[in-house]
């Protein structure tokens, strides 16, 4: 990374006119309507040029100083996925039995999830997505990275996004603490796991919820 900023010409803009922008805005808004988060994956594996495209994806998100504090942890090991699991229930265990306010309980009952978590071995893959507190310059300075969680929370996003625009579905995972995933995935302390997401195909004959999204009055104010 070099300390003197050069600036190029930005080339790669494209301008479309305004009848195609808006078929562009609404197609897109379309298709991303049609994502589902899923809880009952299919073993089918996926080939790993997808999974390494979407990732690359998400490293073109937008972060503080452009220092990209994130790492992304592509797990298809069968017995590493094992070990997460049983970390992961352990965890999820203590937060269903005590820890998790009743009110969130009440919320969460509706969905039927509970400490089990089958699709952490039964997904070809998980992605363990962690968040750089500082990066190492060539010469080993250590650099403070800003805007951390604002960073990896966009780049979580646009991962999520290029998944389904594969055609693939996934799942957000964030178990209570994940510490354990430093010490399954040999992550360094400076590293601080965000969130754990399963990547594959849908399950034959799986369903969903029947929830909706909020109409563009409730989520936006236009001044």
């Amino acid at each position: 990374m070099n300390d003197k900023l050069v600036l190029i010409d930005h080339d790669q803009y494209r301008e479309y006119p305004a009848p195609e922008m808006s078929e562009r805005a609404q197609s897109f808004y379309a298709d991303m309507r049609r994502r589902r988060t899923v809880r009952d994956f299919s073993s089918r594996p996926v080939a790993r040029d997808v999974i390494e495209n979407c990732v690359r994806t998400a490293g073109t998100a937008p972060n503080g100083a452009n220092l990209q504090p994130w790492q992304f942890v592509v797990v298809e090991n069968p017995q590493v996925k094992q070990e997460i699991r049983l970390a992961a229930e352990k965890e999820e265990r203590s937060f269903y039995e005590g820890k998790a306010p009743q009110e969130w309980l009440d919320i969460l009952a509706p969905l039927g999830t509970d400490s089990s978590k089958p699709f952490l071995e039964t997904a070809p893959c998980l992605i363990a997505i962690f968040q750089e507190r500082f990066g190492l310059r060539p010469d080993g300075r250590k650099v403070k990275h800003y805007y951390v969680s604002e960073s990896v929370g966009i780049a979580t996003g646009l991962l999520i996004a290029a998944i389904h625009n594969a055609g693939l579905v996934c799942l957000t995972h964030t178990p209570s603490p994940m510490g354990f995933l430093n010490q399954i995935l040999d992550r360094p302390r400076s590293e601080r796991p965000f969130l754990l997401l399963v990547v594959g195909y849908p399950a034959e004959g799986v369903k969903v919820p029947d929830i909706d999204k909020k109409d563009l009055g409730d989520i936006a104010t236009f001044i």
